[in-house]
C-alpha cells in the first residue's frame, strides 16, 4: 500500500499491486526469449558466454548452436494498469544453478514451466519443485521451427500431470503468444487462490 499526495495537498491512499512470476524451464528452452519478447522495459539479462568448466557438466544435447547461458535470473516488468505490475522472474537452467530458485521464488503468485517436445525430460525438475512447495504452475510448450507438434493431451500423459494444471502450446519469439501464457496463469493460480480462501 502506497501514499500518493493529490494537487489539493491532501494525502490519499493508493493501492499498488506487484505479482511476480518465475518463467522455469530446462537449458536453452526459451526462458530469456520469453521475457524478452513481453518485457515492456528493457530486460535485465545475466547471460554468460558457455565455457570448458562447463563441459561435462552441462547438457547441452539438443542444443549445441547456444553459446549463452543464463547464470543468476532474467527479468522483466509489464504494467497491467495503472498500480499494477507482473515481473518476470526468469530461473536458471542448469543444475548447478538451482540453488537461486528457492529465493527467487518467495512470493511467486505462480510459474511458467517451459518444456521442448525434443527434451521433455528437461522440465521434470521444475515440475517437482513448483509441486513439492504448492505453487501454481502451467506447463507451456514452446513449439520450435522443425520440432513435432504433440497436442496438449499428448504432453500431459508424457509428464504424468492431472487435468488440473493448464498445458499450452506458444512460440516465445510471439508477443501475443507469450501474452496468452501469462493471462493463463494469473487466471489459474487466482482462481486456486480464491478456492482455498472458501470455507470448508
Amino acid at each position: 500500500m502506497g501514499y500518493a499526495a493529490s494537487e489539493s495537498g491532501s494525502t490519499e491512499v493508493a493501492s499498488a499491486l506487484a505479482i511476480k512470476i518465475l518463467i522455469a524451464g530446462g537449458f536453452g528452452v526459451g526462458k530469456t526469449t520469453m521475457v524478452g519478447t513481453i518485457s515492456e522495459i528493457r530486460p535485465l539479462h545475466t547471460e554468460e558466454l558457455l565455457s570448458e568448466r562447463g563441459i561435462g557438466v552441462d547438457d547441452t544435447s539438443g542444443v549445441e548452436s547456444k553459446t549463452t547461458t543464463t547464470v543468476a535470473l532474467d527479468f522483466g516488468r509489464i504494467t497491467i494498469r495503472e498500480g499494477l505490475w507482473l515481473y518476470l522472474f526468469g530461473t536458471p537452467g542448469q543444475d548447478r544453478f538451482w540453488f537461486m530458485w528457492d529465493e527467487l521464488s518467495i512470493g511467486a503468485l505462480g510459474s511458467v514451466v517451459l518444456a521442448d517436445t525434443r527434451r521433455l525430460q528437461d522440465c521434470f525438475a521444475a515440475i517437482d519443485y513448483f509441486e513439492q512447495r504448492g505453487i501454481p504452475f502451467l506447463v507451456a510448450v514452446n513449439c520450435f521451427d522443425g520440432a513435432r507438434r504433440h497436442e496438449p493431451a499428448t504432453v500431459r500423459r508424457a509428464l504424468g500431470l492431472g487435468d488440473a494444471t493448464p498445458i499450452v502450446l506458444c512460440d516465445v519469439r510471439d508477443r501475443e503468444s507469450v501474452k496468452d501464457v501469462l493471462t493463463t496463469l494469473v487466471m489459474y493460480a487466482v482462481e486456486g487462490v480464491f478456492k482455498a480462501s472458501r470455507p470448508a
